[in-house]
Formats: C-alpha cells, structure tokens, sequence
C-alpha cells in the first residue's frame, strides 16, 4: 500500500479488539458474580459453567477473527503491491512499443515526409525528456539508410546542441520546435508541445504566451482559407474550392458552417455534375477504365446520390469490359 494512505481495514481492527476486550471484561464479571452469590447452589453452577463456556466461545472467535482481519489486511497488501507492479510493467511496455515502432520506422529505406517529421518529433521528445541516450540511437538508425545521412547529420547536431544548451537555449529550442509545427498547421501536435512547455516553465511569459499564438495562427490560417475560398468560388474552380472546404471545415462555427451551406452545396452540384459529364463520356467512347474510376469517384464523394445507385448496378459489368479491353 502506498505510504500515508488511510486503510479503514486497520481502524475496523482497532475498534474490533477495543469491543472484544469489553465483551471478555463483561462476561468475567458476570462469571465472578454468579460464582460470588452461591458457589454450592445447582443454579450458580450452572451459570458459572455458561458463562465460562461463553467466555472462553468468544475468545476463541474473538482470536480466530483477528487472525482472519490480518490475513485480509496481508491480502490488501499483496493485492495493492500486484497492481503497483502491473501498472509500472504496463508503463515499460507502453514505452517499449513506442521505442519499437519508431526504431523500425527509422530503419525503413524509403521515408515519406510524414515519417521524416515523425521522426524529428521523436528525437525532440527523447530530448525534452532528458532521455539522450534513445534519442542518440534513434539517429543512429536514421544514420543507416542510404540517402538519409544528411538527415542524421541535422538530428546529431540538434541533440548536440540541445543536451549542451543552457534552460534558456532550450526553451528557446523548443520553441522553435513549436514554431515549426505551427507553420505546417500541425495543431494537435503544436498544442501538446505547448503543454509540455509551460509544463517545464510554468511562470516563463514566452511559454504562456505559446497558447495565444497557436489561438493566432488558427485563426489567421482559417481567414486565408475563407478568402481562398470566395476566390475559387467566383472562379468557379470546382475541386479547388472542394479542397479548401474539406481543410476549412475544422476551423468553422456550426453559424458559420451555415453561413456556407448554400455556397457548398452549388459547389458539390457542379462537381457532381462534371463527374456525371465525365462518366457519360467514358461510356459513350468505350472507355471503361476511364468509366469505372470516374463511377467510383463518384460513389466515394457522393455516396447517396441517385447517380452513384445507378452506377452501383452497373460497376461490375463496366469492370468486365475494363477487363476485356486490357
């Protein structure tokens, strides 16, 4: 059990052994009565002998209980130290898989953009948290790959720098962490590394100021997206203004989310429309591998349409012809 935890098995225990010492205290007395009255009469022999006998019953409970309460309590113990030792073993494994995952990332040949910043991330938490050796094997992996050396190189540097730095150097790098994620509109990341942070520098102005200036880019993120919007709309690029409305959406209030409806809806009309066009043609000119992608681009974004059920029926014979004419 952990130290200074209160455990009202303990206190039952106490107030147990304070009642069974009353109840033995009472039944002596009332023993050393029956016998002080008239120790020749039949009927204070017998009481005597049922109040020995009494006495002697509950002792024996009383002991046998007390017994049981320990073995409980050793129980608690045990129950409690099992559970302590799970939750750390679950911690390690936690740790273990992440290590793991982000190692077999590293020793992959061809990395993705994605995986690189991962990557990255991954270094900078080990940083963050101290942890320099696993950030140092980390590169060490990435060092490995062909063309990735330049890569390694950067992240060898970083870590040099940053397990060198002073507190202020490393705020400052984290910061500039943080910056990065932010340029790329990564929010949820941004967001846990501005916890983390203020977590390290509670009372720092520069580290409280990081929730105001993620609340910033949002919104400066999200007025660019609404002017890029209007543009595409005026202009009638249909997959553009698509585009921006699919990022958009994250940003938007339900009352601007209606504000929009009706524009979006003129959006989605015509680019079903030009896919319905696109389609018809494929038809038209026996073009059916052009067809069946056109049919299931057209069932993907617009599932309940009447144009996507009519096209479900005729998939799998467009996919034949597609199949013949290759």
């Amino acid at each position: 059990m952990e130290l200074g935890k209160k455990n009202p098995l303990a206190d039952f225990k106490n107030l147990f052994i304070v009642c069974g010492v009353i109840a033995v205290v009472v039944l002596g007395a009332l023993a050393a009565g029956a016998f002080g009255k008239d120790s020749a009469g039949i009927t204070s022999a017998l009481g005597l002998l049922v109040a020995l006998f009494s006495l002697i019953t509950l002792v024996v409970i009383f002991m046998s209980s007390l017994k049981m309460l320990d073995l409980i309590d050793d129980t608690n113990a045990k129950t409690d130290k099992v559970a302590d030792e799970l939750e750390k073993l679950r911690q390690v494994v936690n740790q273990v898989n992440i290590s793991t995952h982000v190692s077999e990332m590293a020793k992959t040949i061809a990395f993705r953009d994605s995986d690189t910043q991962t990557l990255r991330d991954a270094v900078f938490d080990r940083l963050q948290q101290k942890d320099f050796e696993s950030a140092y094997e980390i590169i060490d992996d990435i060092a490995h790959n062909t063309g990735y050396k330049k890569l390694a190189d950067q992240l060898k540097v970083q870590a040099d720098k940053y397990r060198d730095a002073t507190d202020v150097e490393r705020m400052s790098q984290m910061i500039t962490h943080i910056e990065k994620h932010l340029e790329d509109h990564q929010w949820a990341n941004a967001s846990v590394q501005i916890e983390r942070l203020i977590k390290e520098y509670p009372t720092n102005e520069k580290a409280l100021a990081m929730r105001q200036r993620l609340v910033e880019k949002k919104e400066e993120r999200k007025k660019m997206l609404l002017n890029a919007w209007d543009d595409a709309v005026k202009r009638q690029a249909t997959d553009r203004s698509i585009e921006i409305l699919r990022e958009l959406d994250q940003y938007l209030t339900p009352n601007e989310g209606l504000a929009l409806q009706e524009g979006a809806r003129d959006v989605f009309r015509t680019k079903l429309h030009n896919l319905g066009v696109q389609f018809s043609l494929a038809i038209s000119g026996k073009q059916w591998a052009k067809a069946v992608a056109t049919g299931e681009e057209i069932m993907r974004d617009f599932p309940n349409s009447r144009m996507a059920e009519e096209i479900r029926e005729k998939l799998e014979a467009l996919k034949t012809n597609a199949g013949q004419q290759a």
